[in-house]
């Protein structure tokens, strides 16, 4: 009898994050508590466990960094970066931040959200072909979060760029390596613009932080200090561009996998949003969210100890049968929820600017081209220790 190979998981493995679903099917069979030696991690795979655990920030704290390579490095992490806080601190930076994130700021984004989309996608009407990030991924969510927060449209491209270079799984670099310098790199990007737009007020996002107060825990109010706008304006340019991207590429991927279904999404677009939510569960563009382990905690009758790392894997979740009938089919009519945007008090802030991106982008693809097929011997995945998704995504339209 043939010995199955030895069950082995780590999220900087190139090979297994191009397809981790098998792994992590059999992490869910076989090791639902599985313990990584070589990096110290534990991991929980079934979705009872990640939706239980997700919002348990006293035992699982974000504190020390929610990506692998931050946390696994030991990187210090400035304050005001909201996904890497535990409360209070944390409860009254996202309640400031969503003062920010108003649905009536949302409202007013999408008719500008679909304006850039058409000016993307006109000009590649009848070339035969265009690349669902390099021509739209990478530029409509950047466009937008530009936008709200007040950064000029000559400067976006650069400003994304860097934080695509920030978590781009370097060549050369060791698996899990970071650069130590990553957070006053990222944050000096953005120095000169905070400064300008102290004395040039205007109607977005980093005016309202310049303007912001902030509640403490014994009751005084005090403007945020320039080091923490400075740290929100650069999670927000960051978190918005990276994961929206790459919904974007598994949307333009799995849709032309699926030509059924996309051809029920041009005869009626309003199945649309259905199609993102599946989208969200079936490839979640944010797969693992690490947690520093605060204190002892107890799974299977195994001992998790306190100072060790755990990974809680919200992408294996998605596929979990105990949760979902026949997981691994994609299927745009499905019913029931995900936890590709988390749970709990780290429910992602800009969930509803992500949706309406995705929704809007392939309303206005579709119009354009009923049909299209990935030229898969072009396409590349992008790799990081946090993000999962497609770097190019060529598609040849009809």
């Amino acid at each position: 009898m043939l010995r199955s190979a030895e069950l082995y998981y780590d999220p900087y493995d190139v090979e297994i994050d191009d397809d981790p679903y098998p792994v992590w099917k059999r992490m869910r069979e076989e090791a639902p508590l599985y313990y990584n030696e070589k990096f110290n991690f534990y991991a929980l795979s079934r979705y009872e466990d990640v939706a239980r655990e997700l919002p348990n920030w006293e035992t699982y704290r974000s504190g020390r960094g929610t990506t692998a390579d931050i946390l696994f490095n030991n990187i210090e992490v400035p304050p005001g970066i909201l996904l890497f806080e535990d409360p209070p601190l944390h409860d009254l930076h996202r309640r400031l931040l969503s003062r920010v994130f108003t649905p009536r700021r949302m409202l007013a984004v999408e008719s500008m959200v679909r304006g850039f989309c058409v000016r993307e996608l006109d000009p590649l009407i009848g070339a035969g072909g265009f690349d669902f990030i390099a021509d739209l991924g990478a530029m409509m969510p950047m466009r937008t979060i530009g936008y709200l927060l007040g950064i000029p449209e000559e400067d976006q491209a650069k400003i994304r760029d860097r934080n695509g270079a920030f978590i781009e799984m370097a060549e050369g670099r060791k698996p899990g390596e970071v650069n130590p310098n990553l957070f006053a790199d990222t944050i000096a990007m953005f120095a000169e613009y905070i400064e300008w737009r102290a004395s040039h007020p205007s109607d977005d996002l980093m005016t309202d932080l310049l303007r912001a107060e902030i509640d403490e825990p014994d009751g005084t109010r005090r403007p945020l200090s320039r080091t923490e706008v400075l740290a929100y304006t650069a999670m927000i340019a960051g978190a918005g561009n990276e994961t929206t991207a790459r919904l974007i590429g598994f949307m333009g991927q799995l849709l032309s996998d699926h030509p059924d279904q996309r051809r029920e999404l041009v005869a009626d677009p309003s199945l649309i949003p259905g199609a993102v939510e599946e989208t969200l569960r079936y490839e979640p563009p944010s797969p693992v969210q690490a947690r520093y382990v605060a204190r002892d905690a107890e799974h299977y009758g195994r001992v998790v100890p306190e100072g060790s790392f755990m990974l809680l894997l919200n992408a294996s979740a998605n596929r979990d049968e105990r949760r979902f009938a026949d997981p691994d089919r994609f299927d745009i009519h499905r019913e029931g929820g995900h936890l590709s945007f988390g749970q709990g008090l780290h429910f992602c802030l800009g969930s509803a600017l992500a949706r309406m991106e995705a929704r809007v982008a392939m309303k206005e693809v579709l119009k354009r081209w009923p049909d299209w097929d990935v030229d898969y011997a072009n396409a590349e995945r992008a790799h990081t220790a946090s993000v999962r998704g497609w770097a190019r995504l060529p598609v040849v339209t009809g």
